[in-house]
């Protein structure tokens, strides 16, 4: 089993995504027919539960992009969850140490061989398309990608051990956690917030693991691929929404 986004993620390769945060399949299909490299199905901050991360999968695969599923929380049953509903890559929310990022590895991975992994077996789970792929429980381990959320004062203090836990295989930097953290709520801008994301992408290249990162618009993705991340997610559906409508709406009242 070969999962896309890790090979060019590994790869290094510059990929631009957009969050999904209305939980809609038809927004979900039409934004990964867009050309979007991935989309995240937020799990944490949109009203998404089990059975809309399945459609919004289904969607995201019928418009030709790759998917990842952003959690509630750092827990196993909740990956779990989310790797049986057939998507390879977990974004972990508040990762703020190594045993954080070792545990949101250990619930990705299956037992085998002592490596600590907590994934329950089943084998007629969507991911292993009902049972019909017959090495899917001998190939899942090596396809799971574990993307870790870098989002306060202690995790950019510990990025470099986070980042050195086997299995991660990137630091994705939450702008607007981090700089509440740092006592800059609402100002991701603000020069100690942009310093922190600095120290995260340090401390990835450092551990040779790739950064992403939330941007706001095309001007501050266009900044941090400039400064190195090569995993960023340009906004979201609904800010697409908002602002074409607004901008639309303006024009005509003009």
């Amino acid at each position: 089993m070969n999962d896309p986004l890790k090979q060019r993620l590994a790869a290094g390769e510059r990929l631009f995504g957009c969050w999904l945060s209305l939980a809609s399949p038809m927004a979900a299909e039409a934004l990964a027919g867009a050309g979007f490299d991935f989309l995240v199905v937020d799990g944490e901050h949109s009203p998404a539960d089990t059975m809309d991360t399945v459609a919004l999968l289904q969607a995201i695969a019928a418009g030709g992009s790759q998917p990842i599923v952003r959690v509630a929380e750092n827990t196993a049953w909740l990956a779990k969850r989310a790797l049986d509903a057939g998507s390879a890559t977990l974004l972990f929310p508040m990762v703020a140490s190594a045993d954080d990022a070792r545990r949101a590895v250990a619930s990705m991975r299956y037992p085998q061989h002592g490596n600590g992994g907590q994934r329950g077996v089943a084998g007629v789970v969507r991911a292993a398309r009902f049972g019909l792929l017959a090495d899917y429980l001998h190939t899942a381990n090596a396809a799971a990608c574990a993307i870790v959320q870098i989002e306060s004062a202690a995790a950019v203090a510990a990025g470099e051990e986070i980042a050195a836990i086997d299995g991660v295989d990137a630091l994705f930097v939450g702008p607007a956690d981090l700089a509440a953290s740092l006592g800059h709520l609402g100002d991701s801008g603000h020069a100690d917030v942009q310093q922190a994301i600095d120290r995260v992408l340090a401390a990835a290249k450092a551990r040779g693991k790739r950064a992403g990162i939330f941007a706001g618009s095309a001007d501050e993705a266009r900044d941090y691929a400039a400064r190195g991340f090569t995993l960023i997610a340009l906004a979201a559906d609904v800010i697409w929404l908002l602002a074409g409508a607004r901008q639309a709406l303006a024009a005509a009242r003009n």
